[in-house]
């Protein structure tokens, strides 16, 4: 019953008994039709490759609820962030480090992936057009020193003046400089 259930949708799984949770059949079956279903395996089976892949090719944020050790297979990290480019938060460090899958996480959630990225990414021209490119409003999370960079602001397509009342209550002027659009 259980695994017709969960075959049919995978949230099925939060109300199976725990040994059913355990069982790598069902789980496989429940994730590859919610991935997020993982969140409710065993630990034991979150520890498994197979089903973390499959649940990340349903629905990246299964990355979440993958074991740490998971966290760092470049083949399940990427394809979580390609859809879910926020997810790249829950990769290990090594991986945030990676500028391809950086890059991809960017171009599917650029300002969350852009925050999520490794400090020297952070800091990476390359990187950072992307990710302005994408979402104007990560240029407010890019090193201050490159804020006012002609190139990154134009990428960025970010014209919105600074008005008195925002310069009385302290916001800087990083973005109101029309010479730097010019």
């Amino acid at each position: 019953v259980v695994l017709a259930a969960c075959k049919g949708d995978g949230r099925a799984l939060e109300y199976a008994a725990p040994e059913l949770q355990a069982d790598r059949e069902i789980v496989l079956l429940a994730v590859s039709t919610w991935g997020v279903a993982l969140m409710h395996a065993s630990p034991d089976i979150r520890s498994d490759r197979e089903v973390v892949l499959a649940a990340c090719k349903d629905d990246g944020r299964a990355l979440e609820y993958a074991a740490p050790e998971l966290t760092s297979d470049h083949e399940i990290v990427i394809t979580a962030v390609t859809r879910y480019g926020y997810m790249l938060e829950y990769a290990a460090p090594a991986l945030k480090s990676d500028r391809d899958i950086v890059l991809t996480a960017i171009r599917s959630d650029a300002r969350d992936a852009y925050k999520s990225a490794a400090p020297e990414l952070r800091a990476d021209r390359e990187i950072i057009l992307a990710a302005v490119t994408k979402d104007k409003y990560a240029l407010e999370d890019v090193p201050p020193e490159l804020q006012s960079d002609s190139e990154i602001v134009r990428a960025a397509d970010y014209y919105e003046p600074v008005g008195r009342m925002q310069l009385e209550f302290g916001r800087d002027r990083r973005y109101s400089s029309w010479e730097v659009l010019c």
